[in-house]
């Protein structure tokens, strides 16, 4: 599957400099949909995962479709006020500003094997801190997978101790 030509890029969005990598165009086509979660399903089917974790909101689409596949629990990281129950919260930096977010407290539970899935490794500070949280909680995370890195933000160099793979990997522009 030639993933790439599905992602479409969108320039100067969230703002001027920025060219965005639109997974949307990639996950609305059936084929390649499906392709993408069996890809990253097919790297984590023999590492005994226990949960997916998937940060707002790309990382559900993906994430809990990663899970059902390998028949793994699913665990949602949101937005501040949004989990309705006892939470636990981690505050980040991103390429182009600061953010927050949050699991329930026993989302993950000591000795748990857990897969970071998300659309986007941009500079690697979401991923960090979605690994922290699960680590905080006891969980072990064993695999940390991408639909897209943007290679030149060397996201993946904040994470060296992790099995890391992405499906499609872009270079600058």
């Amino acid at each position: 599957m030639d993933f790439e030509s599905k992602i479409r890029n969108i320039p100067n969005f969230p703002k001027e400099g920025i060219l965005f990598r639109d997974i949307t165009t990639l996950i609305k086509d059936k084929e390649a949909y499906v392709a993408l979660i069996d890809t990253i399903a097919d790297s984590l089917k023999d590492l005994n995962i226990d949960i997916v974790i998937g940060p707002e909101a790309r990382g559900f689409v993906m994430g809990s479709a990663v899970a059902y596949a390998i028949g793994a629990g699913f665990v949602m990281a949101r937005k501040p006020g949004k989990l309705p129950w006892n939470t636990r919260r981690i505050e980040y930096g991103l390429e182009y500003g600061n953010d927050v977010l949050e699991v329930h407290e026993d989302a993950i539970l000591p000795g748990q094997r857990v897969a970071l899935v998300d659309d986007l490794l941009a500079t690697g500070g979401t991923a960090m801190a979605v690994i922290k949280l699960c680590e905080q909680m006891g969980g072990e995370v064993v695999a940390a997978r991408f639909a897209i890195e943007l290679s030149d933000l060397h996201g993946r160099d904040l994470l060296t101790d992790y099995n890391v793979e992405s499906v499609v990997a872009f270079l600058g522009e």
